[in-house]
């Protein structure tokens, strides 16, 4: 699992290598670049919320329990209907 520090390290490298295609007049080298800063955004965000739903979890085990099971029981009823 990529951890927020990884997603740092990810976007600060992305903004890097977007202004050196910038600086170089490469399009091809700041997409990469933005792409790459964009995966550390989405890193960072991936850490944050397993630190919110790992928090939710230990103050409210039996809430998380009753939603996965809801999301369980409305997912097969979703797949038997789709067998028909």
């Amino acid at each position: 699992m990529a951890t927020k520090t990884e997603g740092i390290i990810d976007e600060a490298t992305g903004d890097l290598k977007d202004a050196a295609g910038a600086i170089l007049d490469d399009p091809a080298m700041r997409i990469s670049g933005k792409a790459k800063a964009l995966c550390g955004e989405s890193k960072q965000l991936m850490a944050d919320a397993a630190i919110v739903a790992r928090d939710v979890m230990s103050e409210n085990p039996l809430l998380v329990l009753g939603a996965t099971a809801a999301i369980g029981f409305v997912l097969g009823a979703l797949w038997a209907s789709g067998r028909d």
